[in-house]
C-alpha cells in the first residue's frame, strides 16, 4: 500500500512514520511540504501520487489561543480537512484523520462511544469537529480516530512538564477536576498500523486503558466544568495546556474510575514523579481556582472497545505505557 503521511513533524508521526513505513512504502510531508489550507498544493500532491491512504497528522491544537484566533484554528482543523477529504475523493484515495475528546461537552459519565453524539464547548473542539463532518461527509472510505491527552518524545507533552517543572519546585499543585485517559504516542501509532491494514473504516476512539471498556450507555451526566492549563506559580499549578487537564476532590475521582474510567491529571502527575523517583509533593487543585479562556470537558474518557473488535489492537494500560515512556526518558 501507498501511504502519505502529512504534518510530518508532529509528535504522533514521528512515533508513527517509522512503524508505517516497516509495512507500507511511505512519503511523507512536513507544513513547509504541503500547507494542507493550500487547496492547489494538496490537489497537486495527491494527484501526482496517487496514494491508496492519506494519514492527516496536521492540526492546529493551540486550545486557549484558538478562543481568540478562531479563523486560524478553523482554517487547518476544518478546511484544511476538508480539502484533503476532497482530495482523496477526486483521486479514490482513503483518508485516516484524527480527531479530540474535546468535541464532547464532558456530560458523560461512562466513557465515551465512538457514536456517542458530539457537543463541543471551545472553539477548538468546534474546529476539529468541523473537520469531522467534512470527512463524514465526503469520503465512504476513511478511518476517523479520536484519542485523548497525547504524550510523547517528539514534542511538549504533560510528563515533560512535570519532570520540568519538579525540578524547580519542591510543592507542585495539579488540577484534579477534570477526567482523561492519557494516550502515549507509540501506542496511538501501533493501533493505527492494525486499523489501517484491516480495512475497516469508521470512527473508533483509542487511548491507553484507563479502565475496563464500558458496555452500558453513558449514564445521566454533571454539569461540564472550566478547565485551565498550567501556570507555574507557586506552587506551580498543572493542566491541560502543559499536556494536563484538570478534577475537583479525591472523592469524585474515585467513583469516575469506579465507574466509568478514567483518571485525574492529579493521579497522572503523582505517578509520573513516582516511577521518576522524584520526592515532590503534589497537592490538589480545582479548575475553579483558575479559569483559562477556553472550556474543556470534566468527563471525556473514551471507550475503545470498538477499535479492538475492528482492529485486533488491545489498548495498553496507562501506568505501562507510562512506565515505559519514563524508562525512555
Amino acid at each position: 500500500m501507498k501511504v502519505v503521511v502529512v504534518g510530518s513533524k508532529g509528535m504522533l508521526a514521528q512515533d508513527l512514520i517509522p512503524m508505517i513505513a516497516k509495512e507500507h512504502e511511505t512519503l511523507s510531508f512536513d507544513k513547509n511540504r504541503l500547507d494542507i489550507t493550500d487547496k492547489k498544493s494538496v490537489f497537486d500532491l495527491v494527484g501526482r501520487i496517487e496514494p491508496d491512504l492519506v494519514i492527516n497528522c496536521a492540526a492546529y491544537n493551540q486550545v486557549d489561543q484558538a478562543e481568540t484566533n478562531r479563523e486560524a484554528a478553523f482554517r487547518v482543523n476544518a478546511y484544511g480537512v476538508q480539502q484533503l477529504a476532497i482530495a482523496c475523493q477526486e483521486f479514490g484515495s482513503a483518508l485516516c484523520h484524527f480527531s479530540t475528546d474535546y468535541v464532547f461537552d464532558g456530560k458523560n459519565t461512562l466513557p465515551y462511544q465512538p457514536y456517542d453524539q458530539p457537543n463541543p464547548i471551545s472553539v477548538y473542539g468546534a474546529s476539529k469537529r468541523a473537520g469531522e463532518v467534512f470527512v463524514q461527509s465526503i469520503l465512504n472510505r476513511y478511518y476517523l480516530i479520536r484519542t485523548s491527552s497525547l504524550y510523547g518524545k517528539g514534542g511538549n507533552n504533560f510528563v515533560y512538564t512535570i519532570l520540568r517543572l519538579a525540578k524547580e519546585n519542591e510543592v507542585l499543585r495539579v488540577v484534579q477536576d477534570q477526567m482523561m485517559s492519557p494516550t502515549c504516542t507509540v501506542n496511538l501509532a501501533q493501533g493505527v498500523v492494525k486499523l489501517i491494514s484491516s480495512g475497516n473504516f469508521g470512527v473508533y476512539h483509542l487511548t491507553d486503558r484507563t479502565a475496563p471498556p464500558a458496555t452500558a450507555p453513558p449514564a445521566t451526566a454533571r454539569p461540564a466544568r472550566h478547565s485551565p492549563e498550567a501556570k507555574p506559580t507557586r506552587p506551580p499549578r498543572l493542566s491541560e495546556s502543559d499536556g494536563g487537564q484538570v478534577a475537583d476532590g479525591h472523592e469524585r475521582a474515585g467513583r469516575h474510575e469506579q465507574a466509568g474510567g478514567g483518571i485525574s491529571w492529579f493521579e497522572f502527575a503523582k505517578e509520573i514523579l513516582k516511577m521518576k523517583g522524584f520526592p515532590n509533593e503534589v497537592e490538589p487543585t480545582t479548575s475553579q481556582e483558575f479559569i483559562r479562556p477556553a472550556r474543556r470537558p470534566a468527563y471525556s474518557v473514551l471507550d475503545t472497545t470498538l477499535f479492538t473488535l475492528c482492529s485486533g489492537y488491545e489498548p495498553i494500560p496507562w501506568q505501562e505505557s507510562l512506565k515505559r515512556f519514563i524508562d525512555r526518558t
